[in-house]
């Protein structure tokens, strides 16, 4: 049975996702602060947290910073915050979706699916290109051996493009594809998370491995 810990610190709103998620066949933990939330990560294994952000203790961005230091476990924030800018400064610190409340239960519950499917795909052969592996076992890309450490997102760009090399993905494509999300024409996500990828692989290569391809998107460079 997957196992999922429910970090928000409103009472009423916990214990409502946590039945509701148990009826849906998942056993669910709770937490009711960010520094609980933390031990309990620390003690247990998780399939997949949800999380709020405005959180006693710690503030869920500073917990969401702790678990993205040693694990990469999907996490799915529920946040009053709405605006465009908070979504963008959560997905870039490494969350894996965002629901904003008032929310249906219905739509946390399919989010939550997507997530947990994503995550136990079974199909762990490596992707090549040039000098990258990508270890789908490990989420993680190599060149000449040496660790890219990859965030999920960053992971999940170079999944699509090297599995298509010759194909140019637009923004909107590579959005869908990795935050499982619609596409509000946010470049800037996209933008920051290529620039990293590119960061990483320079560390070791000066060979271009994404190209972009102005006015469309992105692609490996053959």
């Amino acid at each position: 049975m997957m196992n999922i810990l429910i970090v928000e610190d409103n009472t009423d709103i916990n214990h409502m996702i946590k039945n509701y998620l148990m009826k849906a066949g998942y056993h669910c933990e709770q937490a009711f602060s960010g520094t609980e939330a933390l031990m309990y990560f620390q003690m247990n294994t998780y399939d997949l947290i949800i999380l709020d952000l405005m959180l006693p203790g710690m503030t869920g961005e500073s917990l969401l910073e702790n678990i993205r230091q040693s694990s990469d476990l999907p996490v799915i924030i529920l946040t009053a915050k709405d605006t465009l800018d908070s979504k963008v400064e959560v997905l870039g610190a490494g969350a894996d979706d965002y629901l904003c409340k008032p929310f249906e239960l219905e739509e946390l519950l399919a989010r939550v699916q997507v997530q947990l499917r994503k995550r136990n795909k079974n199909n762990y052969e490596n992707i090549t290109f040039k000098n990258l592996i990508l270890n789908q076992s490990l989420y993680d890309g190599f060149i000449d051996h040496q660790p890219l450490h990859l965030t999920k997102h960053e992971y999940l760009i170079l999944e699509l493009l090297m599995k298509n090399i010759k194909r140019v993905f637009t923004k909107q494509e590579i959005y869908e594809y990795v935050w499982n999300d619609d596409y509000y024409g946010d470049d800037k996500t996209i933008n920051v998370h290529i620039s990293n990828i590119r960061k990483k692989i320079k560390q070791y290569t000066n060979d271009e491995y994404i190209k972009t391809v102005w006015g469309i998107g992105f692609k490996m460079a053959e």
